[in-house]
C-alpha cells in the first residue's frame, strides 16, 4: 500500500481549557482531493495551521511528507506545503508581478526556477492579464486562480486550501475545480476546506468535522450510503401545508419549500407516510451531500 502523505494521530489542539481540536486521527494518500468539511468553529483552520506547521500540537503527532512535525524544525514541513488562505495571500495593493516576486524572495527560490516555475503556472491558468495589474483590479475569480499559482511557485507536493472560492460567482468556482482536479492528475495532493456541497462532491474523500472532532470519514458516495440507506423522502406540501416532525422520524428539515425526511429504521415507512398523503407529495429521493451535513454536522448535540 501507499504510504499516506498526510498522517494524522491522535491530534488536539487545546487553548487553555478550550479543545479547538480534539483526539483527530486521518490519513491522505498522494495524488487525493481530499474535503475537510464542518460549520465555522468546528476547529478545520486549525487544523490545517498545524498540518501546515504554523501551529504546534498540543497532543499527538502530525507527520507531512515523511516528515514529523517537531517544534523548532518547523521549516521541513513548510518547504513541502502551499497554503491558500480564505482571507489572506495575496497584497491587493501590489501588482501580480510583485505578489510573485514578494512569494519567491520569501522562499528563496533562484531567479532561474522562479521564472520557470512562474512561467508553467501562469500558463496553467491561461493567464492573460499584463502583470503590471493591480491585484485589486483583477476580477475575483481570477485573483483566486493567481492566488493559487503562488501557493504553488515553490512546487509544493501538497496545497491546502482553505475556503478557495468563497465569494466567488459559480462559473468561476467551476474553473476553479477543474484546476485542482488537473493538480490532482498531475500528482499533487489537494487538502481542500468549503461550504459549497456541490463542490464537495469532486473530492475523492471527506471528512467532517463537529466540535473539534471528526464524526465521519468517507467518498462521498459511502457518507450518503452510510448516514441515510435508502430511507429519505422529499415532502412537497399541497397549498399551504406545514410540516411538524413527530417521533417517527430521525431528520426533519426544510429544504426550499420542501422538507426531507428520514424515518427511524424500526419504523413502518409505508404505514406512516399514509397519514401525510392527503397533504403531501411524497417521493423517496437520493440524499446529497448538503443531507448528509445538516444531519451529521448540524444534527443534535452539535
Amino acid at each position: 500500500m501507499t504510504e499516506p502523505i498526510v498522517d494524522v494521530r491522535n491530534l488536539s489542539v487545546i487553548f487553555g481549557d478550550f479543545y479547538a481540536v480534539r483526539d483527530v486521527s486521518f490519513s491522505v494518500a498522494p495524488g487525493e482531493i481530499f474535503g475537510f468539511l464542518g460549520a465555522n468553529g468546528a476547529g478545520k483552520t486549525t487544523t490545517i495551521r498545524v498540518l501546515c506547521g504554523l501551529l504546534p500540537a498540543s497532543r499527538g503527532k502530525v507527520i507531512i511528507d515523511g516528515a514529523e512535525f517537531i517544534p523548532g524544525r518547523e521549516n521541513i514541513i513548510k518547504q513541502k506545503v502551499g497554503y491558500m488562505s480564505q482571507r489572506f495571500t495575496l497584497y491587493d495593493g501590489l501588482s501580480v508581478g510583485e505578489n510573485f516576486d514578494f512569494a519567491a524572495a520569501m522562499r528563496g527560490l533562484s531567479r532561474d526556477v522562479y521564472m520557470s516555475n512562474r512561467a508553467k503556472l501562469l500558463d496553467f491558468i491561461g493567464f492573460s492579464e499584463n502583470l503590471n495589474t493591480v491585484v485589486k483590479d483583477l476580477p475575483g475569480g481570477i485573483k483566486q486562480e493567481v492566488a493559487l499559482c503562488v501557493s504553488l511557485l515553490h512546487d509544493p507536493k501538497i496545497i491546502f486550501l482553505d475556503e478557495p472560492t468563497a465569494g466567488v460567482a459559480p462559473v468561476a468556482r467551476n474553473r476553479f475545480w477543474r484546476l485542482i482536479q488537473d493538480l490532482a492528475a498531475a500528482g499533487k495532493t489537494v487538502f481542500v476546506t468549503t461550504h459549497y456541497m456541490d463542490e464537495a462532491e469532486n473530492c475523492n474523500r471527506i471528512a467532517l468535522m463537529r466540535a473539534g472532532q471528526i464524526v465521519a470519514a468517507a467518498s462521498p458516495a459511502e457518507l450518503k450510503r452510510t448516514a441515510f440507506g435508502d430511507t429519505l423522502y422529499n415532502f412537497a406540501p399541497r397549498g399551504g401545508a406545514m410540516l411538524i416532525a413527530d417521533k417517527d422520524m430521525e431528520m426533519c428539515e426544510p429544504y426550499g419549500r420542501n422538507w426531507h425526511v428520514k424515518f427511524h429504521t424500526n419504523v413502518n415507512v409505508s404505514r406512516a407516510l399514509m397519514k401525510y398523503k392527503a397533504d403531501f407529495d411524497i417521493t423517496k429521493i437520493s440524499p446529497s451531500l448538503e443531507d448528509v451535513f445538516i444531519k451529521l454536522v448540524e444534527g443534535d448535540n452539535r
